[in-house]
């Protein structure tokens, strides 16, 4: 993992520490950490091995382990203390960690040892960002994945576009609806380009929320007023993206961002900046023997500096 991401998350992690009791927004975390605001989550996720919101709940928690044990503060008190909106929303989370409530662990935890085990125990879950990630540089991986991996420029690209909100699974009703229109204008395969970009990160969104455009290049000329509301449109932003090839099924795509999150990224002496990822279908899935989708997945790059 390199150096500058963790520091990076470090700071974050420090900054959640100090401001736990706070109402923490992705947004400033992202700000802290000087990542861009829409890939952030990914790339603490994958150093730290946690969402973001993860995290600043297990430290809340193991705060009110402290607090449980070493003081006669009332469970209200508590909850208000370390960053809960509530007492029903303390009670919540703590009972996924603990299976009880806060009050009943208190009531069957008197014992200092008892406690100073639990909080060992999230301590040890806690451990400092280097400990999420100590592979180190390993220039076989290395060498590996720069062959997977090509650095391309491009321009930026007119699309029309439909919308799916949902489970990423079923954007197929999107593509439907998008390929029946390129259909109508004579647009296919062959003379244009079909892209995806999936909005919304699912570790942070309801399935349900998520959105997804399903999207076609344009040819030079069409025009656009007559088409709507059947599609939108709008222009994707050139520039440098690193571009890894998939070949498997739909449902695994999801590993492919990850891969290159946790591990390429980290190690390329790039960052990811503020425009969403780019998913270039190149087939069909339905049409494909093994019905496997190929995919070449952008994720948009600068820099590092």
């Amino acid at each position: 993992m390199n150096d500058e991401y963790i520091e990076r998350i470090s700071k974050v992690i420090a900054y959640i520490e100090e401001h736990s009791s706070q109402p923490l927004k992705l947004d400033t975390l992202a700000e802290v950490s000087h990542f861009s605001k829409y890939h952030f989550s990914r790339i603490f996720t994958a150093v730290v091995g946690v969402t973001p919101m993860a995290f600043v709940t297990r430290k809340r928690i193991q705060h009110s382990l402290v607090l449980l044990a070493e003081t006669h503060q009332t469970i209200l008190e508590i909850a208000g203390q370390c960053g809960f909106e509530s007492v029903s929303v303390f009670n919540a989370h703590f009972k996924r960690y603990y299976d009880c409530t806060p009050g009943s662990f208190r009531n069957g935890n008197r014992k200092k040892s008892n406690f100073a085990s639990a909080l060992s125990n999230m301590q040890a879950e806690s451990a400092s960002v280097a400990d999420y990630n100590r592979a180190g540089s390993n220039p076989l991986l290395r060498r590996a994945w720069d062959s997977m991996v090509e650095i391309r420029q491009i321009p930026d690209v007119e699309v029309a576009y439909v919308r799916h909100i949902g489970s990423y699974l079923h954007t197929y009703t999107a593509w439907d609806k998008l390929s029946r229109w390129a259909d109508q204008q004579g647009l296919h395969a062959g003379n244009q380009q079909f892209i995806g970009i999936s909005l919304d990160d699912g570790d942070l969104v309801e399935e349900s929320a998520c959105r997804y455009d399903a999207c076609i290049t344009l040819p030079v000329g069409l025009e656009r007023e007559t088409h709507r509301p059947q599609v939108e449109f709008k222009t994707l932003s050139g520039g440098m993206y690193a571009v890894y090839s998939y070949y498997d099924t739909v449902d695994k795509f999801v590993l492919a961002y990850e891969s290159m999150f946790s591990v390429w990224l980290p190690r390329s002496g790039y960052e990811a900046d503020d425009r969403p990822c780019l998913e270039f279908c190149l087939n069909d899935p339905a049409q494909d023997p093994e019905g496997k989708c190929k995919v070449d997945l952008y994720i948009p790059i600068k820099q590092r500096i």
